[in-house]
């Protein structure tokens, strides 16, 4: 079964900010209340440091997602795939190098729907941060809503080296599923495309297809057109076809365990609490033995 924690209330009842309540936020501080990360990161598309450099949100400092939130990929075939959970000291002071402290608000988001800086959210949360949020929508939403941007780009503009921070890591306050309880799961959501959880193809890992028994929740569905977050109602209509319910032993992996992390999100949104399996396909599919399920 999945290793469970005791829920915690969000402070802010949510894990999501729009951007015109960040942008309160900010414009209400007379010094740093909030701290803002840059999680800008999509395979295959613009490199987020030349990203961030061009524009971001005021303060915001820029989190590489292979180095900040993510161990160096496994080479074993149960070592925990290409995204493994880094080191809680790395993680330490990689968020304290950002400027994160315990006892003051973050906030995150990326230019990729929200599939990024979900991986943040959730390690934060998991490594005991109280007062975590993505901004909905995320970048686009920030300059769809005016939100003043800020460039490091020139000569004239030093990057944002925020004031060291002093976050204490203390990780296991959301729940994980290890490999070999993963088939205990009552409800295992795949967060894929739906043609790699039939799969019918499989860009990244040796094996197409996906963990037997596990139901296809694709990201996309947790969106509506303008790429926010659909409400809760909705979210939870989408959950409950599947079986994820409040109270049910839920589960959710991707391709490396970042990705899965907005489908946890988006069942918090609708008052589910789900586990992650951080290995994910990466891991299940590296060993020819372990069985596969397609269609």
């Amino acid at each position: 079964m999945a290793v469970m924690s005791s829920p915690q209330d969000n402070p802010r009842n949510s894990p999501l900010i729009s951007a015109a309540a960040l942008r309160d936020l900010l414009d209400q501080q007379t010094g740093p209340r909030v701290t803002v990360l840059d999680v800008r990161y999509r395979l295959g598309g613009p490199a987020g440091p030349d990203e961030h450099a061009a524009g971001h949100v005021p303060g915001a400092a820029y989190v590489d997602l292979d180095r900040d939130l993510a161990a160096p990929p496994a080479t074993s075939p149960d070592g925990g795939g290409r995204h493994p959970l880094p080191e809680a000291a790395d993680f330490e002071a990689a968020m304290r190098r950002l400027g994160v402290d315990d006892d003051r608000p973050v906030v995150v988001y990326d230019d990729w729907s929200g599939l990024a800086a979900g991986r943040a959210w959730w390690l934060l949360r998991h490594h005991g941060h109280r007062d975590v949020r993505v901004l909905d929508g995320g970048w686009a939403a920030w300059l769809r809503a005016g939100g003043p941007v800020e460039t490091t780009d020139t000569v004239d503009t030093a990057p944002v080296e925020p004031t060291p921070g002093g976050f204490t890591a203390s990780p296991g306050e959301m729940p994980v599923v290890p490999l070999g309880s993963v088939l205990d799961v009552d409800v295992l959501v795949d967060a894929r495309a739906p043609e790699r959880y039939r799969g019918e193809v499989e860009p990244m890992d040796p094996v197409a297809g996906h963990v037997p028994g596990a139901v296809n929740v694709p990201t996309g569905a947790n969106l509506s057109d303008d790429g926010t977050f659909r409400d809760a109602d909705a979210l939870r209509e989408t959950y409950a076809s599947v079986g994820a319910v409040p109270g049910a032993d839920v589960a959710a992996y991707c391709g490396s365990g970042v990705t899965a992390c907005h489908d946890v999100l988006a069942m918090e949104v609708a008052g589910v609490r789900a586990a992650l399996y951080v290995g994910s396909w990466s891991e299940w599919s590296a060993d020819p033995d372990r069985p596969v399920e397609r269609g």
